[in-house]
Order: structure tokens, then sequence, then C-alpha cells
């Protein structure tokens, strides 16, 4: 069996940098979401997305690490670490931005329901989907199969998080387009979070993680005198 045995400067790097890539995703995939996309299929049949369907699945994959690395603990204080500062900036990039465009400082000063809807729906759905995703990580990350956590836990916390950030953004809200289309838009999303994941995020998973363990930490067998980890200090 493998343990991980870690320097208090390699915590805190570690977590600062975790921290400071989930509110850089958050606040990316926040406003991302405002800009839909429709794909047309030969048979007609039309696909509506959002670009922040492109973008927010790293989280799940920062989240996932954490936990297999660090524990349980650790992960939970990078949520509550996030929660306030990325509320805050999705909703002045979101306000300073508006259709791809710059507006101007003194935009932040107006309330627009719209964005603080989506920054209110996503400090939610992040939270819940995030809580999830490592309560189920955390119970399967000790099976043999590496795979078999971020997985499982992919799928259950990805759909949460959707249904929660959709329907608390965009039922019955001022953008008729996202009002009346939010159910399919929602459910695509959830679809490409999910081939997103596959295709990328598990192969990328397994080669970060050994990286990350052969740079931040030092390997010992359970022959030697284990230190105290993460979890056991918490």
């Amino acid at each position: 069996m493998t343990h991980y045995a870690f320097s208090p400067a390699q915590q805190r790097q570690a977590l600062f940098w975790l921290t400071l890539f989930h509110i850089t995703i958050i606040a990316a995939s926040n406003y991302l979401v405002q800009f839909p996309f429709t794909v047309t299929l030969p048979n007609g049949f039309e696909i509506h997305s959002t670009w922040g369907a492109l973008s927010f699945p790293f989280i799940f994959l920062a989240t996932d690490l954490t936990v297999r690395i660090f524990g349980r603990t650790p992960a939970r204080k990078i949520i509550f670490m996030v929660m306030l500062p990325a509320l805050i900036v999705s909703y002045i990039i979101s306000m300073l931005f508006q259709n791809g465009a710059w507006t101007s400082w003194h935009h932040i000063k107006q309330f627009d329901l719209f964005v603080f809807r989506i920054v209110i729906a996503s400090f939610a759905a992040y939270v819940f989907g995030q809580l999830l995703d490592i309560s189920v990580f955390d119970r399967l990350r000790r099976l043999k199969s590496w795979w078999v956590a971020p997985s499982v836990s992919t799928f259950l916390g990805n759909g949460m998080d959707t249904l929660l950030f959709f329907s608390i953004a965009f039922y019955a809200g001022t953008d008729s387009y996202m009002a009346e289309n939010w159910v399919h838009i929602a459910f695509v999303d959830y679809l490409f979070k999910l081939v997103i994941s596959a295709a990328l995020f598990l192969p990328i998973y397994g080669v970060v993680l050994s990286v990350l363990t052969k740079k931040l930490t030092h390997i010992r067998t359970t022959s030697e005198p284990v230190p105290p980890t993460v979890e056991q200090q918490s």
C-alpha cells in the first residue's frame, strides 16, 4: 500500500493554486454560459448548448485530484474558500463584459437580475455538486481501479450541478431564449460534460495524478514509518 506525505509548504502551495484554479474556472464558466450556440445535425435536429459547458468540467478534475492526493478535508476547505470570491468575481466580470463587449466600470453599480441569477445559481450548484462529488469520490478512491472514483463522482456531481444551475438561473427568467430552452440546454450541457470527461479528463487524470504525486509528495511503503496524513491531522 502507498502513502503520501506532504510538508506544510507543499500543502500551502498546492491549496493556493487549486483555489485560484477553481475561482478562475467558475468565473469563466459563469460568463461563457451567457453565450448559447446551436449545432444543426444532418437530419435537421438542432442541439442547443452554451460555451460554459466546455469549461466547467475542469472543476471536477481539480476537485477529484484534490481528494485523491490530500483527502476530503482539504477538498472541502477549498470549496468554502472559493465560494465568496468566485461569487464576487463572476458578477463583476459578467457586468463589465456583456454580449462579449466591454461596458464600463459604472455598470457595476447597476443591478442586473439576469446576471445575479446566474451567479446565485452557480453558487448553489457549485457547493452542492462539489460536496456530493467529494463525498462519492472519497468513498470510491480506495478501490484498486483508479478510474472508478472519478467516473462515478463526475457522473453524479455533474448531473446535480447542471440541474440546479439551469433551473435556478433560467427558469421563467428575463431571457426568453434561455427560459424557453433551458431544459434542452441543460440536458445537452450534461451530455457535453460526460463526453468531455470520458474522452479527455479520464486519460488526463491518470497522467496528472502520476505527475503531481511525484512532484508534491514522497512515497513511503507500509514497511516504513508513515507520518500523519492530511486527513489524520484534520
